[in-house]
């Protein structure tokens, strides 16, 4: 029986008079993809900056599943370290790096080693070292990139740096992955290929997804689960063909200008 990975406990957040999150509870369970969606202004971004520690809410409790620590208004770093990862809606490379190097440098958050041991290339600094150039590597493979490792990050075309943002968020060993729209942008053939990816970190390597995506085909095809947000509340929670049912969600957020068809609901 799958255990609660992630725990939102009424989770408010104001910007001077404007509130972006209004109570706002939900699970997400190990192992699980679950999206949130909503429409712009909903309140879906200032979410994931607040689990990640860049936003601190003004009332509310995250708490991390497992030993249910509280990991409330901690630093992103102390977040990140206890095995929750994210992508931004807007890329963030180092363009003049390598993608191998890009991957790299996420990865070096994990190093053991001493300033002294780098300085004086002992044996635990080589050790490190080589391995996280196999693992950057086995993760651009995850990924679909280990063919361009060397290229300039700044040279790859859109769909392949936002696979190198996910590749960087691996590098961390998390447990669970925050996707911030990870297929804006795309094409149909990216699209599908960031679609494959998703699933399969999920499926090999049992990483739990909180994702959030405007694309409603993508949202339907692959969420266990769905979150509505509209101006910061929780208006709907629930399967992907419960979602698309609900009227609340086709009058908040749908509506009739965007169609769900069934075959591309998730099971169906």
């Amino acid at each position: 029986m799958r255990g609660i990975a992630l725990r939102v406990e009424g989770l408010t957040k104001r910007f001077g008079g404007l509130l972006v999150l209004d109570d706002l509870t939900f699970s997400v369970m190990e192992g699980e993809i679950l999206s949130v969606i909503g429409p712009n202004g909903a309140g879906k971004t200032t979410l994931f900056n607040c689990i990640t520690g860049i936003h601190r809410p003004d009332s509310g409790r995250i708490i991390l599943g497992g030993d249910g620590r509280d990991i409330t208004g901690l630093k992103p770093h102390e977040i990140a370290r206890m095995g929750i990862a994210r992508t931004f809606q807007n890329i963030r490379l180092f363009w003049g790096m390598t993608v191998l190097e890009n991957v790299m440098v996420a990865r070096h958050s994990l190093n053991t080693y001493g300033i002294l041991d780098s300085i004086l290339f002992l044996p635990r600094f080589l050790r490190e070292e080589r391995r996280v150039l196999e693992r950057s590597m086995e993760i651009l493979e995850i990924v679909g990139l280990s063919g361009v490792a060397d290229e300039i990050a700044g040279n790859l075309p859109y769909g392949d740096r936002k696979k190198l943002e996910i590749a960087r968020a691996l590098a961390t060993e998390p447990k669970m992955l925050l996707l911030d729209e990870p297929t804006a942008g795309m094409n149909p053939v990216e699209t599908s290929d960031a679609m494959s990816i998703i699933e399969r970190l999920r499926r090999d390597f049992g990483i739990t997804i909180l994702l959030i995506e405007h694309d409603m085909n993508v949202v339907m095809g692959i969420s266990d689960r769905i979150v509505v947000l509209d101006y910061g509340k929780k208006i709907a929670e629930g399967r992907p063909e419960e979602v698309r049912e609900d009227p609340r969600v086709l009058e908040a957020y749908l509506g009739k200008a965007v169609e769900l068809k069934k075959e591309h609901v998730k099971g169906t």
